[in-house]
């Protein structure tokens, strides 16, 4: 059975690099284990740990309060949801997964949720991943976990499942009083969470903690605006002393003082980007959570030039044009991928969404594109697409489509909505880094579904035909 041990404030720490040349270091950032390792020398560390016996070092390992920074801990007080904001490599997967732990070992909790992004995150990050709940578990308290059955069951009796908010009506069923939600800004839908809040309701005391990397959609706002929340803040240097100084170099380097990097690393909320020719307020405005009849669905295509470490991505979008004239984007399937395996998605989906035909861009690869899926299928329909104009020329007719609420968003597609507001009329591909492929496939999708329908477009298309 597991057992609530008392706390051991002892422990021999070995001295870490503070980076302090990034920022200064504060109270928070810093663990009552770094602590002693500060106070005490080394044979005073040794002399402590020494007058443990076997069973007392051991619960000292296990003490998430001795090692974890007072940023990673839960807050006191009475409080429903906790939403830890924090920047990448911070520790907010050990800080979830201590938690749920810790409720479940003090007989807190009985029956627990795991919600992630889709089935796939829970399975490798919250449960299987290096600061999942097997990982941190104790010897005499680990869970077993079944796959097959989307469960994590305790010595004690208590039982996490794993929910995927992709899909928001498994949630509407089950109760708990316990809930982890992971990378709540990636969701795809906000019912996922509306779900969980009333499944909430087991015992005297339930609680959630959320844990994610800050995006300024409507669900964070709107988790981080309500009055049962409690909110810590933190920073990827928070957890410098644990993270690799080559990362930490890189990191630093390529994105500190970005705008990507105050959001990913510094955890800042930030508003649109300035001149962006999207905005999320109004592709929140005009998100909904199914699509009606579509006349017309087509899967476009925006290939990477390679699919080697540090290629762009390949962009693969499905959008589906309505009888009365609406957008309706269906899924975002992105990624990095070799030809063949982008192939095997686009028909998948051509296939899974009924859909009318495929488009691409083939300016990089010319008959090659066409030739990869006509490997997978044959007798695919696919029109071949070639910009002769920059993106930005391409872009803009589609985001005044979005302006005047004409495009909807099937869901959230998080990776692709950040690729919209941050794309503005002067993107430089060369100073940038990167390709907004996701962005650039949604264009050639839209612009394929209102080509017949729409003025703009048709002007796009003119001056695709005479570029004078």
């Amino acid at each position: 059975m597991c057992r609530n041990h008392s706390l051991v404030k002892r422990a021999e720490a070995s001295e870490t690099a503070r980076f302090a040349n990034l920022r200064p270091m504060s109270e928070l950032e810093v663990s009552d284990a770094a602590r002693l390792a500060d106070a005490l020398s080394l044979a005073e560390h040794a002399e402590a740990v020494d007058r443990l016996d076997a069973a007392q070092q051991g619960r000292m390992l296990d003490d998430w309060e001795l090692w974890g920074r007072p940023n990673q801990l839960p807050p006191l007080g009475d409080w429903r949801v906790w939403l830890l904001l924090a920047g990448r490599g911070f520790g907010k997967t050990r800080s979830g997964a201590e938690f749920v732990r810790a409720r479940v070992e003090a007989g807190l909790a009985s029956r627990v949720a795991l919600v992630g992004p889709t089935a796939s995150d829970v399975r490798d990050v919250m449960i299987e991943g290096e600061s999942g709940l097997l990982a941190t578990a104790r010897e005499d308290c680990r869970p077993i976990y079944e796959p097959s059955k989307r469960r994590l069951s305790w010595p004690n009796g208590a039982i996490a499942l794993a929910f995927s908010a992709d899909e928001p009506e498994r949630l509407r069923g089950p109760q708990h009083d316990l809930a982890w939600c992971d990378e709540l800004a990636s969701w795809r839908y906000a019912a996922s969470w509306d779900n969980l809040l009333l499944g909430l309701r087991l015992g005297a005391d339930p609680r959630a903690v959320v844990t994610t990397t800050p995006k300024p959609n409507r669900l964070v706002r709107d988790v981080l605006a309500s009055p049962g929340t409690v909110v810590t803040r933190g920073s990827t240097f928070d957890n410098a002393a644990n993270l690799a100084p080559a990362f930490l170099e890189s990191v630093v380097r390529r994105y500190q003082g970005t705008r990507l990097g105050r959001q990913e690393l510094e955890a800042e909320l930030l508003d649109d980007l300035p001149g962006a020719l999207w905005s999320r307020d109004a592709i929140e405005a005009a998100r909904v959570a199914a699509a009606p009849e579509l006349s017309r669905i087509v899967v476009a295509i925006d290939p990477a030039a390679s699919s080697g470490e540090g290629a762009d991505e390949t962009g693969v979008v499905v959008a589906g044009l309505a009888h009365d004239g609406q957008v309706y984007v269906l899924d975002d399937l992105s990624g990095r991928m070799s030809p063949r395996a982008w192939a095997l998605k686009a028909i998948a989906a051509y296939k899974n969404f009924a859909a009318d035909r495929i488009v691409a861009e083939v300016n990089n690869g010319g008959e090659m594109v066409e030739a990869t899926l006509r490997s997978v299928q044959s007798d695919a329909p696919f029109r071949a697409l070639r910009a002769s104009r920059g993106k930005a020329v391409r872009a803009e007719p589609v985001a005044a489509l979005y302006e005047q609420g004409r495009v909807h968003h099937v869901g959230g597609f998080a990776m692709l909505e950040d690729q919209l507001c941050a794309f503005t009329s002067d993107f430089d591909r060369a100073a940038s880094g990167t390709s907004p492929d996701r962005l650039d496939a949604l264009v050639w999708a839209v612009t394929d579904l209102m080509a017949n329908r729409d003025a703009a477009i048709l002007d796009y298309y003119r001056a695709l035909a005479d570029p004078k």
